[in-house]
């Protein structure tokens, strides 16, 4: 342990990432488990980033024609049913409600997995015509899964998310919404919360149940472990004809129409903690942190100080997301308490600092401390986020190219992954059989099939016939 760490109470993370993992979302104040098991309670402050990410891709959502809208959490159990591969996909996870209040259902209800079953009911009745389309539907709520192993943020029974529906008149139309929606959630990763991702698309054996495509963007975390940060699907018209979703075309044809459906999670919040933070708890990218810039006055008992420290509140709070500590904590316990909740800025602010015209500031992820002249406070703070936000970003960058190995056989990828978890980028045939043989032998799995393809070899990693397909594969959470 180093001698500067300041929280004690939490595990180093090169020791035991797991559960280092759960004493920062619990020291930070993000959660508190509930009594349901594998349910969480998101505590103001794991709510408040959710907020902030959930905020900036609502922004773009409706920026690009998207409008919210909020169905049921129940869906009859025949309407589930009427699309067969979907309803398998799910089946193991389904909560059933059975009983409305003493009396028993005439039809069970699936409490609301994913809601495609329900736009298609709605979509089959509200579109007739060309006219009509496209139709660009986005729901924010809450979904419910029965996982048998779970984590807060990363794997939890119930969870929170947007679940975006899109209908189309053309395949074409389709498949450039779900890369369209991709290219949003690749930026929402990148520019907002600092972790680089791969874009590409999931095997058939990894797509979505029901999907004609399924893409997605993969990020990796500290410890080499994969995460699947969000997908999007082209539907096809599949589900289009197992609820007689028509339109009439300009000419007066009767046409399916073809659809995309897409989401992301609180799984991000996951994500973000296991990208970025350290033994001193979260580090929060500046561009969604519920808090920029911490106010620490000191010695705030004499006086001028704690009105100082309101003045420069006031200057900040039009630009910045402030919190003035004025509590009767030490400053050594504000320190300690910002550190842990990964606020990107410390303003430490004092007598002698009042009389010469300066503050100091502390950036949270190298806690590089910076005396700056007050007269040019908003600029020094600017100047200080952009820099802690391009150095996250660049620092899981580098985590990430140092983790990414390349083979040509199952037991490179083994060994690789067994001693330096990361992406392992190997040649793959096509053929399922071998994509099973990678889990079964390496227990690894394929995370996709890059856009940017690069050849690393020119035969498959499992059965060694000639293989054009670049695929990226790990172990993920």
């Amino acid at each position: 342990m180093s001698k500067d760490k300041q929280v004690e109470a939490i595990t180093n993370r090169d020791v035991d990432f797991a559960q280092w993992y759960t004493d920062v979302v619990k020291k930070a104040g993000l959660i508190e488990y509930s009594p349901v098991k594998g349910c969480m309670m998101i505590l103001p402050y794991g709510y408040a980033i959710w907020e902030q990410i959930k905020n900036e891709l609502d922004k773009k959502l409706k920026a690009t024609g998207h409008e919210n809208v909020y169905f049921p959490m129940f869906i009859p159990e025949s309407l589930l049913q009427r699309e067969k591969d979907h309803v398998e996909g799910f089946a193991p996870e389904v909560a059933w409600v059975t009983h409305g209040g003493e009396n028993e259902l005439t039809e069970r209800l699936c409490v609301r997995p994913t809601s495609e079953v329900l736009f298609c009911e709605y979509f089959a009745n509200a579109i007739q015509s060309h006219r009509d389309l496209p139709k660009k539907f986005n729901q924010w709520c809450s979904v419910v899964r029965w996982e048998k192993t779970t984590r807060p943020f990363l794997r939890t029974t119930e969870f929170l998310w947007q679940e975006g529906h899109t209908c189309h008149a053309t395949a074409e139309e389709a498949q450039q919404e779900a890369l369209d929606i991709l290219e949003i959630y690749a930026s929402i990763f990148e520019d907002f919360l600092a972790m680089p991702v791969i874009k590409g698309r999931k095997t058939d054996k990894e797509k979505f149940a029901g999907a004609l495509e399924t893409f997605t963007v993969e990020s990796l975390m500290h410890d080499g472990q994969a995460l699947q940060a969000g997908t999007t699907h082209n539907f096809g018209d599949g589900f289009a004809k197992a609820f007689g979703i028509q339109f009439t075309n300009k000419e007066n044809k009767l046409e399916h129409v073809h659809q995309s459906s897409w989401g992301v999670s609180t799984r991000m919040i996951g994500g973000l903690i296991m990208t970025h933070g350290d033994d001193n708890g979260l580090i929060i990218p500046p561009r969604i942190a519920p808090i920029q810039v911490a106010i620490i006055p000191i010695a705030m008992h004499k006086d001028g100080v704690l009105d100082k420290a309101n003045e420069l509140k006031n200057r900040l709070s039009s630009d910045f997301r402030v919190k003035l500590d004025d509590s009767d904590r030490t400053p050594g316990w504000k320190y300690a308490e910002y550190e842990m909740k990964g606020v990107p800025l410390r303003l430490e602010i004092g007598p002698k600092d009042i009389e010469a015209g300066q503050g100091v500031l502390v950036r949270r992820d190298n806690r590089e401390k910076t005396i700056i002249k007050l007269d040019n406070l908003e600029q020094e703070v600017a100047n200080a986020l952009e820099g802690l936000q391009t150095a996250l970003y660049q620092s899981a960058l580098d985590n990430r190219e140092n983790r990414t190995t390349s083979v040509t056989t199952i037991e490179e990828l083994k060994t690789a992954l067994d001693q330096k978890p990361g992406f392992i980028k190997a040649m793959w045939c096509g053929e399922l059989a071998c994509e099973n043989a990678v889990k079964e032998q390496a227990t690894a799995t394929s995370r996709l099939i890059p856009f940017e393809q690069e050849s690393v070899g020119a035969t498959c990693l499992a059965c060694g016939k000639p293989a054009d397909k670049m695929v990226v594969w790990g172990r993920a959470y």
